[in-house]
């Protein structure tokens, strides 16, 4: 617009080019192959050699191409701790096709392959991923993940740090299925309160859930020592050694940090992603799949269990340039190959685009993961304090129905409502009940109602941040643990949930669940890569869901069977407004005209497509045909459920040879008794297009037509919506009803409309 004119400047674009610009896909940001900025997925130009040289007395003197002399502190740390000595000189002087070939193949078993791959640097890795086609990466990644059964990992924040709604969202996110829960706060003092929150919420579904509070460190590391937490994920490594030294970090000091987390029965895995040298322009020119090679094998170097990466806070950077998304999962890919626990990313939205999302998403679904999202957003994205994640609370119907559609499992399952109101309302008041106990602080049940029943934080009205502030300090200051926090629950009557939050803490000394890859069910079982190990060795093997799990992953809450639709008709029944005044014989009067109605119409069914009910679209159809002077007369044709057969046996029987064919989901034609069955006058066969207005004008052109006089032209409104995708399901159930009211030896039944 020209601010110095009224007139709107003329847009010269394409038809086509305006409706491709106006896709969500375009305000994602694209960017060309630059190895100059290290904005490359694969393969750069100053990647590195892969190479490994040993002195007689088997010191190593040179790997991926940089003498020992030349060495920075990730490679010295890799060459003392993460590859192999006995194996490298074995697997380095594999072929790239060689090893990439036996990742990949089923029959090489996982043992075999993690030995070899202990022998292989990073660039060696990197080189080696980076031949594999994306259905390759996900074959290799059903026999290389640790563990057999595939998990989820839940987002669980909100923007006030409430810890109420905190233990809400965290019994909602177990119920739904999740394994692990993580928490963030945007008030950092407000970690005690919400590690609190989450615990009690956790528990209050079904035992076993791991949860862990991301806040600095040393603060982590003191929730965990406390017992308040399970679990860490976010001790970052990186691929160049300026962006690792920036933090004052070195491989050395995350290994002590490592060991504190472990050493105190914390579950520990570290964090990485491809991106992240870019992002703080220090990538050395180097692939993002060769750096993030590198600290997959810091990882295993290091005694981590796993590695959350998948792209993390840099995802949408990988993204952005050509091959990206692919080598998102390829890094997955590297954690496994070093037998390490994969936590598959997903926990950052890598476009703004839905179709981008599931582009993203799907393959690790399909292939299944430890975790397939190392953080999916179970909270609103407004709440989501870490981000919003790839899949958030709302995507959860579709994520539901992808597993369905698939048969695969992604580690959740549908709710029905009543439970979800009730999970959330226990966990809320058991959390009130401790902070109250605890003298932390006091919550109303108003605001224990406006917490069961919220979406996300804007549902509750304006929050006392200090008092969750004060709640938290409190917890700090006076040294508060886990014990507390079970004596409160038994003191209060939540029994249950203080034997489970107790059990947290038993697991804690046993330490079962340090092994690779562990979490517990819902029993409290342990399953890791030692007691549930993947056993995947092609088809016919490998992790399977059970008969329960599989019918889990089936019931969807939008599934709907015939029984139901029944159900739901009936309650539009008015069995008084449409009666049966006998059989229908051929009609004398040329003004006549017959609507023949389906067998169920006013039966079994009495609500159309669109919404209206059977009897308003008789109505309209009606009033059209009184509008024209014509004579109306209702027949039920019993011996057939096509449109076709229906309107031109409605014709037969009609004074005038017209006929109006009307089925239960509202599909409607006119019919001449000289035209064959396929053959009409008019159809409108997109029934839940509709309107009042349009049936009105069916009955006015049968009118018309009766008279011999030109009827008005009609066609089918336009939609962009997923028509069949929507409805599809629903006219099949109807047309099942159809017929088994449909009658082959069965009079034609004359009927009248009660007005």
């Amino acid at each position: 617009m020209n601010p110095d004119s009224s007139e709107t400047e003329q847009d010269h674009r394409l038809g086509r080019i305006r409706l491709l610009d106006e896709q969500r896909v375009n305000l994602d940001g694209f960017a060309q192959a630059d190895p100059e900025l290290g904005m490359i997925s694969h393969l750069s130009p100053h990647d590195p050699e892969p190479s490994w040289k040993v002195a007689d007395d088997g010191t190593v003197v040179e790997m991926d191409s940089k003498s020992v002399a030349d060495f920075d502190t990730i490679d010295e740390f890799i060459v003392r701790y993460a590859v192999d000595p006995a194996e490298a000189p074995r697997s380095m002087a594999m072929s790239d096709v060689e090893l990439a070939r036996m990742i990949v193949d089923s029959g090489v078993p996982r043992e075999e392959v993690l030995r070899v791959c202990g022998g292989l640097t990073p660039a060696k890795m990197a080189r080696v991923v980076a031949l594999l086609q994306p259905v390759e990466i996900q074959m290799a990644m059903m026999k290389m993940r640790a563990r057999r059964t595939p998990a989820n990992q839940a987002h669980v924040t909100n923007r006030l740090d409430d810890p109420l709604l905190i233990a809400a969202d965290a019994a909602t996110a177990v119920v739904y299925g999740f394994r692990e829960l993580e928490a963030t706060v945007p008030v950092l003092d407000d970690a005690p309160a919400v590690a609190v929150g989450l615990l009690i919420g956790s528990q209050v579904p079904a035992p076993g859930a791991l949860t862990q509070c991301s806040v600095e460190e040393a603060r982590e590391l003191e929730l965990g020592v406390r017992g308040l937490v399970s679990y860490a994920e976010t001790v970052s490594v990186y691929g160049t050694e300026q962006v690792f030294t920036d933090g004052d970090d070195t491989p050395w000091s995350k290994a002590f940090l490592t060991s504190s987390y472990a050493s105190r029965g914390i579950k520990m895995r570290l964090s990485s992603g491809a991106g992240s040298e870019v992002l703080m322009g220090q990538a050395e020119r180097k692939s993002m799949n060769y750096l993030e090679s590198r600290c997959v094998a810091l990882a295993k170097g290091i005694g981590a269990q796993g590695v959350q990466n998948g792209g993390i806070d840099g995802a949408s950077i990988t993204a952005s340039v050509p091959g990206g998304v692919r080598e998102l999962i390829a890094e997955n890919l590297m954690v496994m190959l070093r037998g390490l626990e994969s936590c598959s990313g997903n926990d950052s939205l890598v476009s703004e685009s839905t179709m981008r999302r599931t582009s993203r998403t799907l393959p690790v679904l399909l292939s299944g993961s430890d975790f397939i999202f190392s953080g999916f957003g179970s909270v609103v994205a407004y709440d989501n304090m870490f981000g919003p994640s790839n899949f958030n609370a709302a995507d959860l119907d579709d994520y539901l129905v992808m597993q369905r559609d698939w048969g695969v499992d992604g580690g959740l399952r549908s709710v029905d409502p009543t439970t979800l109101e009730a999970m959330r309302r226990q966990a809320a008041e058991a959390t009130r009940a401790v902070f109250e106990y605890l003298g932390l602080a006091d919550f109303d049940d108003e605001h224990v109602e406006t917490v069961v029943g919220a979406a996300g934080s804007k549902d509750l009205p304006p929050t006392d941040g200090v008092k969750v502030l004060s709640a938290a300090r409190m917890i700090e200051q006076s040294g508060l643990t886990v014990l507390d926090i079970v004596a409160a629950l038994a003191e209060t009557g939540f029994t249950d949930i203080a034997e489970r939050v107790l059990n947290m803490a038993k697991a804690r000394v046993t330490g079962d669940y340090l092994q690779t890859a562990a979490i517990f069910d819902e029993q409290m079982n342990v399953l890791s890569a030692l007691q549930d190990p993947n056993d995947y060795r092609g088809p016919g093997t490998g992790y399977r869901p059970t008969a329960e799990r599989q019918a889990q992953i089936d019931a969807v809450r939008q599934a709907r069977s015939v029984t139901d639709l029944v159900k739901e008709q009936a309650t539009f029944a008015h069995p008084d407004r449409l009666i049966v005044s006998g059989p229908a014989g051929v009609g004398e009067d040329p003004r006549e005209v017959v609507i023949g109605v389906s067998p169920a119409f006013g039966v079994k069914l009495f609500r159309t497509l669109s919404g209206m009910t059977v009897y308003d679209a008789l109505e309209q159809i009606l009033a059209g045909l009184e509008e024209e002077q014509c004579v109306p007369r209702l027949v039920r044709i019993a011996d057939s459920v096509d449109l076709g057969v229906i309107g031109k046996s409605a014709a037969r029987l009609s004074g005038s040879g017209i006929g109006v064919g009307l089925q239960a989901k509202g599909t409607t034609l006119i019919h001449r008794r000289d035209l064959p069955p396929l053959a009409n006058l008019e159809l409108l066969s997109v029934a839940p297009l509709i309107t009042p207005e349009m049936y009105r004008l069916i009955g006015i052109n049968a009118g018309r037509h009766a008279k011999g006089a030109t009827p008005a032209p009609m066609r089918n409104a336009y939609t962009d919506e997923a028509i069949t995708a929507r409805y599809h399901t629903r006219v099949v159930s109807m047309v099942a009803i159809e017929r088994s009211e449909c009658d082959n030896q069965g009079a034609n039944m004359e009927l009248e409309l009660k007005r």
